[in-house]
């Protein structure tokens, strides 16, 4: 597949899914486009804002976003999403966001009041996915690749669920990361 065609299979998607909900006040797209934006901002890599950008993928996928308000489930959204799009991205993409929970995990364990600042379906997700991290297992995450891009990813991911939004953010402003970033 192309990039022109990963980034046409993309931009169906957020169209058809973009617009709902998963617990918070923003939508999908929104979220995506805010949390994309604020990687851009810091200068982050091209792979790291394209991560950004789609780190939420999964819940767009089988209709996974709604599983821990509706069902009380974790529907592992990151690794399904980081999973679905290997096929079109390298690890500099989906490594964060197959890690982007596990960094709220470790984030919630060693960072003071960082739990209390989550929203409430980020605090109602945590419980789903294990809760805050043990020390050791705080310890084993920081090992992992593209651990310290996933707490950055998370930390956009915080701050990505803005009601006032710039409404010169499209999608279309990321093609060009899209495109560069794929292994096709």
């Amino acid at each position: 597949m192309t990039p022109e065609a990963v980034v046409a299979e993309i931009f169906a998607l957020f169209a058809e899914r973009g617009g709902e909900r998963y617990g918070e006040r923003v939508t999908q797209l929104d979220h995506a486009l805010q949390c994309a934006e604020l990687a851009r901002r810091e200068g982050a890599p091209r792979t790291l804002i394209a991560a950004a950008l789609l780190h939420d993928w999964g819940h767009l996928i089988e209709n996974r976003g709604h599983m821990a308000e509706r069902d009380g489930l974790d529907g592992e959204h990151e690794a399904l999403g980081a999973l679905s799009l290997s096929a079109w991205f390298p690890p500099a993409v989906t490594q964060p966001i197959a890690l982007h929970v596990a960094a709220k995990r470790w984030l919630c364990a060693r960072e003071p009041g960082y739990f209390e600042a989550l929203s409430a379906a980020s605090q109602l997700s945590l419980e789903l996915q294990g809760g805050p991290f043990e020390p050791g297992e705080a310890d084993d995450f920081l090992t992992r690749p593209y651990a310290a891009e996933a707490i950055r990813l998370r930390r956009w991911d915080d701050f990505g669920k803005q009601l006032e939004t710039d409404e010169a953010l499209t999608l279309e402003s990321f093609a060009g990361v899209l495109a560069a970033s794929c292994t096709s």
